[in-house]
């Protein structure tokens, strides 16, 4: 589970409720129109079933389940067995339950160097780390960069906004100036007001220069525009970045944030004014233009090979003449491994991230599997690798689905679930952008929960999660989470133990399985998604995104291409 997604949990207490809460519905069957067998199984979804899975994934033997690790390799084959357990079909390769994905580490080491040359004048050397940092996605031992800079503004093509900062611009071996998150608007037709989309994000920046044909990218840092100091992009860059090893997206050799007093020089170099440049990017009017700097760079990277796997079960849909309407139900198993240097107690358990996750995953496809009823469409259970190294596991998966995407009509996800007790509030951030939104307002009034707004709309948490992978297959996805209103307490209560999770246990050796630790929350959760599933398996129509909604345009895509 990445920071942001938690600190927006921790904030949400201020952003008050869109509906209200209180004491959940006796009879779901009636209000949500299940049938009666569909609605037996869900009563039937154990909190001590999940606590046990918790229980298992969180031991020292698992060693932290890093990716690519023991421990993690434990915690896959641990999945698959509750799978077969329970009757799943296996979706992974070679008639298996998983699906093996290859990675590549890629960490900058310190003889990296990099400057900047104006046409006239000194050159500016770079100190990595304070001044920039930088990593080779072309996953070599080191590569030279000697190239002439473009400013292209926010660095976006975005056809349904009619933005386009590269028109005119010819970037194919140069390096991209750009600017992090995206044009300021209160129109929530224009790039969705003050919401961020996927175009404002970093990694936005990087696919988009690369698909130009640009050898390197330099995003401007800020911290008012990216939420984050700049210590963050430091430190997180500092490490091993980590690639999907047989990607076939273009990369570019130097990936790379500056400073803002560094694109101040560069500017400077270039005779003009870096407020004047980002107040023109922010209109249609900019163009991006050539600046008499050129970047030179040599990146020297230490670089891994390994591979970890994705967990696939699939129970069969029993409705094979008409269009497929799958549901897919994801968490990751992976968490940060053994810290080496670390003396002590040097294990990163991860019990709530993700151990909690997947233990609602399992319950969701023991329910589902041991039940009378079966789904009329496929119901495919995935937990998925290396979400922790950036949503990669994810992301494979997003494009090696074992069922067509524009025949899923939606995909639920699950990340670190606080065991806290019955909760009275839920976080479904990105369901209000699909057709399916009606649905789960509906269902969670049912079970007497109140939905939490977004508080921080202009993060970006959406683009921060599992469920994001499915999304830019074009697949309706979102996360389940609590809010931060528990039976029992009131709100404050709720945002005081999210606080107090992420200054002692989160991504810290802390984060244990603990006895105390009440999985009533996760319970009541994997019954709010197992609702959500049925109904969209038993609905009329499949779930589709808004119009003019970013991903519409992928899941159109899909359709056309299985001609549905």
């Amino acid at each position: 589970m990445q920071y942001f997604k938690l600190r927006s949990l921790v904030l949400g207490v201020a952003a008050g409720w869109i509906c209200g809460a209180g004491a959940a519905t006796p009879d779901l069957r009636q209000e949500l129109a299940l049938p009666a067998n569909v609605a037996a199984s869900m009563r039937g979804i154990d909190a001590e079933r999940i606590r046990a899975h918790v229980r298992f994934l969180a031991d020292d033997l698992l060693e932290g389940r890093g990716t690519g690790s023991r421990g993690g390799d434990i915690a896959a084959k641990y999945i698959a067995t509750q799978f077969a357990l329970d009757g799943l079909k296996p979706a992974g390769d070679n008639g298996s339950f998983l699906q093996k994905v290859e990675f590549t580490g890629v960490h900058t080491l310190p003889a990296t160097s990099s400057s900047l040359q104006p046409a006239h004048g000194s050159a500016m050397d770079l100190k990595l780390g304070d001044d920039y940092v930088t990593s080779n996605q072309t996953q070599t031992d080191s590569v030279d960069v000697d190239a002439p800079i473009v400013f292209v503004g926010y660095g976006i093509e975005a056809p349904e906004y009619h933005w386009n900062d590269y028109k005119g611009a010819d970037v194919k071996g140069k390096i991209v100036l750009v600017i992090v998150n995206e044009p300021p608007s209160k129109d929530p037709k224009f790039f969705n007001g003050e919401a961020l989309t996927y175009y404002g994000r970093w990694t936005y920046k990087f696919e988009e220069a690369a698909r130009k044909g640009a050898v390197g990218a330099l995003i401007i840092h800020r911290t008012d525009l990216a939420s984050y100091g700049w210590g963050v992009v430091r430190s997180s860059w500092s490490n091993e970045q980590v690639y999907l090893a047989n990607d076939k997206d273009p990369r570019l050799k130097a990936a790379s944030w500056i400073q803002l007093d560094v694109a101040r020089q560069v500017f400077k170099a270039a005779s003009l004014n870096l407020d004047d440049m980002l107040a023109s990017a922010a209109t249609r009017e900019f163009a991006a233009r050539e600046l008499p700097v050129r970047f030179k760079a040599h990146i020297v990277s230490k670089v891994r090979k390994f591979e970890s796997y994705n967990v696939l079960g699939l129970l069969p849909g029993t409705d094979t003449g008409s269009a497929k309407q799958a549901v897919v139900y994801s968490a990751h198993y992976d968490h940060l491994g053994i810290d080496p240097a670390m003396s002590g107690d040097n294990i990163y358990n991860g019990a709530v991230d993700n151990g909690t996750g997947v233990g609602t995953l399992l319950e969701l496809a023991h329910a589902f599997a041991a039940s009378s009823a079966r789904p009329p469409h496929p119901v495919l259970f995935a937990s998925v690798t290396a979400e922790e190294k950036g949503l990669l596991g994810s992301n494979f998966l997003g494009k090696h689905l074992p069922i067509p995407a524009a025949e899923i009509a939606i995909g639920l996800n699950f990340d670190a679930i606080p065991p806290i007790g019955v909760p009275e509030s839920v976080n479904v951030t990105g369901a209000e952008r699909t057709s399916f939104y009606p649905i789960v307002e509906k269902t969670a009034k049912s079970f007497g929960f109140a939905i939490q707004a977004d508080a921080e709309p202009g993060a970006g948490h959406y683009y921060r999660s599992d469920h994001f992978s499915l999304a830019r297959a074009g697949v309706p996805a979102f996360s389940i989470n609590t809010g931060v209103k528990f039976a029992g307490h009131p709100p404050e209560w709720g945002k005081a133990q999210a606080e107090d999770y992420t200054a002692k246990r989160y991504h810290n050796t802390g984060d244990e399985y603990s006895p105390a630790m009440d999985f009533s929350s996760n319970a009541v959760l994997a019954k709010f998604g197992f609702a959500l599933g049925w109904q969209a398996l038993l609905a009329k129509n499949t779930v589709n995104w808004l119009p003019g909604d970013e991903f519409e345009a992928t899941r159109l895509r899909s359709a056309n291409a299985t001609g549905l």
